[in-house]
């Protein structure tokens, strides 16, 4: 029984483009907080291990005693940051429209904008997560062996972390896609 009515197409604009905006709000949020919880699983692990074999580096004079480990997980928790503050632009751009005027392209089209938004976001989060935590990793490792590579490890991380930026660029853009129609008074 193969026919138009069991088509995807068909079955993606029965949806509601509410539900698409939730999911890929919740997906913008959701993943960016799983990168940024990775990143820093992978730093920690790695600075508590270097740390047993060089002590000085969990109290790296940075600023004033702070570890060093402690700039991978602010990269890192920035990348939480990025999916809040987007959750928070893609939820402004949700507007109450009428039933009957709920499933017309415009609603589509600005439902798709806010989940393809999110997706985007999430996902490029999660990517710049990892990158920042194997980064980190292996900045704490190597400045276990040698304080000298500290900085030039550092400036590499923030290229890392520059790809969740990436991501909310471009999730800012693709969001201005989300008109909702004109209530008709």
């Amino acid at each position: 029984m193969v026919g138009a009515s069991s088509s995807w197409s068909r079955a993606l604009v029965q949806v509601s483009p509410y539900t698409f905006s939730a999911v890929g709000i919740a997906i913008a949020i959701g993943v960016s907080v799983l990168g940024a919880a990775w990143g820093i699983y992978i730093t920690g692990s790695s600075l508590i291990g270097a740390a047993i074999k060089a002590p000085r580096i969990t109290s790296k004079n940075l600023i004033r005693y702070v570890p060093s480990g402690v700039k991978d997980v602010i990269f890192c928790e920035a990348v939480a940051i990025y999916g809040v503050i987007v959750a928070i632009i893609l939820q402004t751009k949700l507007e109450s429209v009428p039933a009957s005027s709920i499933y017309e392209p415009e609603s589509l089209r600005a439902g798709y904008a806010i989940f393809a938004s999110g997706i985007i976001v999430g996902f490029a989060n999660l990517v710049c997560g990892l990158c920042v935590g194997i980064i980190g990793s292996s900045c704490a490792l190597s400045d276990a062996q040698n304080s000298s590579l500290f900085v030039k490890i550092l400036v590499i991380e923030i290229f890392g972390s520059a790809l969740g930026l990436f991501g909310v660029i471009v999730g800012i853009i693709m969001s201005a896609q989300a008109t909702w129609p004109a209530r008709s008074a």
